[in-house]
């Protein structure tokens, strides 16, 4: 990606991020100063094209990545672990 100094497991933690549904954009960009169209592009540099078109399917509209639209309001990622 331009311009981003971000080390391979960051990468991968906001891919990790970005499968997750209940993570949204506004906690990626909070944590990581990443534009909802940066993530975009790291998802699509980082895992297969078909993997991405279904990504984008189930994201697309999804109430839960997108911080105004949800009612529990996160305000960090927290893992299953």
């Amino acid at each position: 990606m331009k311009n981003l100094d971000l080390t391979n497991e960051e990468k991968y933690r906001i891919v990790e991020m970005a499968w997750q549904d209940r993570t949204t954009f506004d906690v990626i960009k909070t944590q990581f100063d990443l534009s909802e169209n940066q993530i975009k592009n790291l998802m699509r540099e980082f895992i297969s094209p078909k993997a991405y078109k279904r990504w984008r399917k189930r994201v697309q509209g999804r109430v839960t990545k997108h911080k105004k639209r949800v009612e529990f309001k996160p305000i960090r990622f927290q893992g299953p672990w």
